[in-house]
């Protein structure tokens, strides 16, 4: 992409992009108390305009993310809105931007601590997938998915990536592009990141919330769009050994967005090459966040 960040949006204030500062020691760093959403801004070819893709839902989950974690005084969902809409419009960028906006406790304390809260929001460039068209090679990972007794991953919270940088580097290091984690019980959760579909005999099948996965807004977006292109869908436990007889797999999330896999596990998924659901559900997603389609208006905040 053309563009680059120069500004940043800290505690509600504009700032140089390479003048934003928390302590090395804050709370925040030292014991990975943050929360954060990620989220796009799209462009549409035919006017020109970015609109922010689904802000209020990400905005309740980092609410709930805020509530879990027992910040002190957090930011209102307003100055956090404000904050995404001023780090787009102070960057001016003229293509696709991703989006970070976190909350964190930046000052100094113990695993306990629970204030002073601080908020940054980046709108940047970010790369899509190179294999959006082509699929990924995934690897069942040895490593387990988080537990929600133990790190709860429908709480979008920084130190649960950890676990899926574990998971990435080690799938890297074998060779594949991505991990698929399993639940504790074995069962299908999600890749680090991203969660994940499988088509069987037509339908469209992704783990339940019970499976450990983060309630992804992506994910949400992709059951309402299937449905509405009359496409069965489920939300069930999944096995393993499903991945390796369905017909096709997908991952989808905010990151990803949504990209098929070719290779699971060096077993071909289907034969091998993105099907014909997860393309036909590609093409609706990427119409619907560029707006061009009327539908899901609603969905879509004009910057």
């Amino acid at each position: 992409m053309a563009w680059t960040a120069h500004t940043i949006i800290q505690n509600g204030k504009a700032i140089p992009f390479q003048e934003a500062r928390i302590h090395p020691l804050a709370v925040g760093l030292a014991y990975g108390a943050s929360v954060f959403e990620g989220i796009r801004a799209y462009m549409n070819p035919a006017t020109g305009r970015l609109s922010i893709f689904r802000l209020e839902e990400h905005l309740v989950r980092l609410d709930q993310g805020m509530k879990f974690m027992r910040f002190d005084d957090p930011p209102s969902r307003d100055a956090l809105r404000q904050g995404v809409l001023d780090s787009v419009r102070a960057n001016a960028p003229d293509d696709d931007c991703y989006i970070r906006l976190q909350v964190h406790i930046e000052s100094l304390g113990n695993q306990s601590t629970t204030g002073t809260v601080g908020w940054v929001c980046a709108a940047i460039p970010r790369e899509r997938s190179p294999k959006r068209e082509s699929g990924l090679s995934l690897g069942v990972s040895s490593w387990t998915r988080i537990a929600d007794n133990t790190m709860p991953a429908r709480i979008k919270a920084t130190a649960n990536y950890h676990a899926g940088r574990i998971a990435t580097l080690q799938s890297k290091a074998d060779g594949y592009d991505a991990p698929i984690l399993l639940t504790r019980d074995g069962k299908v959760s999600e890749s680090a990141g991203a969660c994940l579909f499988m088509v069987r005999d037509g339908v469209v099948i992704t783990p339940a919330r019970d499976s450990d996965i983060l309630e992804s807004v992506t994910r949400d977006t992709v059951l309402q769009l299937a449905a509405e292109l009359g496409l069965p869908t489920t939300e069930r436990r999944a096995d393993r050994t499903e991945l390796y007889v369905a017909d096709e797999v997908f991952l989808c999330g905010t990151g990803q967005e949504l990209v098929p896999a070719a290779m699971i596990d060096r077993l071909p998924v289907g034969d091998g090459k993105p099907g014909p659901i997860t393309m036909q559900l590609q093409a609706a997603y990427e119409s619907v966040v560029r707006g061009t389609t009327d539908a899901h208006a609603e969905w879509r905040t004009p910057v």
